[in-house]
């Protein structure tokens, strides 16, 4: 593990990015109190994943051109889910 200022990441913050992304792990002390992890976003951390934000984007299309499917009861839902 790896302890730099905040000034010392301000300044070579490239480099103390690729050791991130090499494994390494960094850590800025910001003041006397504070320190902040440098981690790489992965996929896995992504709540939406690029195919679920297309999926939302399309089902709102449908709906604007009212192509939307309403289920009343449970019988219904069951066929609709049924034909997928």
């Amino acid at each position: 593990m790896l302890v730099i200022s905040s000034r010392e990441f301000r300044e070579k913050q490239a480099e103390y990015m690729d050791r991130a992304d090499n494994g390494e792990q960094i850590i800025v002390q910001r003041g006397k109190n504070k320190a902040y992890a440098i981690t790489p976003v992965t996929d896995d951390d992504l709540y939406f994943t690029p195919a679920m934000l297309n999926r939302i984007k399309q089902s709102i299309e449908q709906v604007r051109d009212g192509k939307e499917i309403t289920v009343k009861t449970n019988n219904e839902l069951k066929d609709f889910l049924n034909s997928l």
